[in-house]
């Protein structure tokens, strides 16, 4: 099959140009708290103010690939790292002054991950950290508005899928996994019913024979579990309507 062309007498130039970027919300959960992998950016527009890792598509690149390439040299995590992440189209930004340079738009990436190093900055970017969720102060650009899209992206992913359990120890306790849940959603779970839900959804997880541990309260100690071999939650594990953030 042949390449096709432009019709005879195209204008290429009729449409002022803009240009395309790639930004990029990953969370994680650390200390209980969920984290957010953030830049500070080393020029202008916004030079010194923390943003998302994020950068401009190159002419030959699809905006997955400048996403991972972006996202490596900005942070300075491993190129095996940076290929090996799930990163989750998010959407696509288009507000006409949404940067002060041109007319940009962006289309964001998001994904929620266990276990990264810690970064450091590279490129464009003077440094590079985890920082808790909402401990930063406004962003560049509107990268608030992509965050807390992403947040509650990665919110609705836990609904439906047996991700939480990747945040937590190989053997834990039902309590571990409940945190997880709070600590991303933003709220608080009843107990009781939890148990519940994770307990009958199948495959979730699984029971692990031996002696329960001890949690640090005044109560029993508590049963160990595993994660299960399923992926997808059936039925799913719904956030508390009217309560989530």
């Amino acid at each position: 099959m042949s390449t096709p062309k432009a019709p005879e007498g195209y204008d290429r130039h009729a449409f002022e140009p803009f240009a395309v970027t790639v930004d990029l919300a990953v969370l994680t959960v650390r200390e209980e708290r969920l984290h957010v992998l953030l830049v500070q950016r080393g020029q202008e527009p916004y030079a010194g103010e923390w943003a998302l890792p994020g950068g401009f598509v190159l002419p030959r690149e699809s905006a997955e690939t400048a996403a991972r390439r972006e996202l490596a040299e900005e942070t300075g995590l491993a190129g095996a790292i940076v290929e090996g992440l799930h990163l989750e189209q998010l959407r696509t930004y288009s507000d006409p002054d949404r940067d002060p340079r041109m007319r940009v738009v962006s289309v964001a990436f998001t994904a929620l991950v266990p276990g990264l190093p810690e970064p450091r900055g590279g490129g464009d970017a003077a440094e590079a950290r985890w920082l808790p969720y909402g401990s930063y102060g406004p962003l560049a650009f509107d990268h608030d508005r992509i965050l807390a899209d992403a947040r509650e992206r990665v919110g609705a992913k836990l609904e439906y899928s047996c991700l939480a359990t990747a945040f937590c120890p190989p053997e834990f306790t039902l309590g571990e996994l409940r945190q997880v849940y709070e600590t991303v959603w933003g709220v608080e779970l009843d107990r009781p019913n939890f148990r519940r839900k994770v307990l009958t959804t199948p495959g979730f997880v699984r029971a692990v024979e031996g002696p329960p541990r001890r949690t640090g309260g005044r109560g029993k100690p508590a049963a160990l579990y595993r994660a299960g071999e399923a992926t997808a939650l059936h039925p799913p594990l719904l956030r508390p309507e009217g309560r989530s953030t």
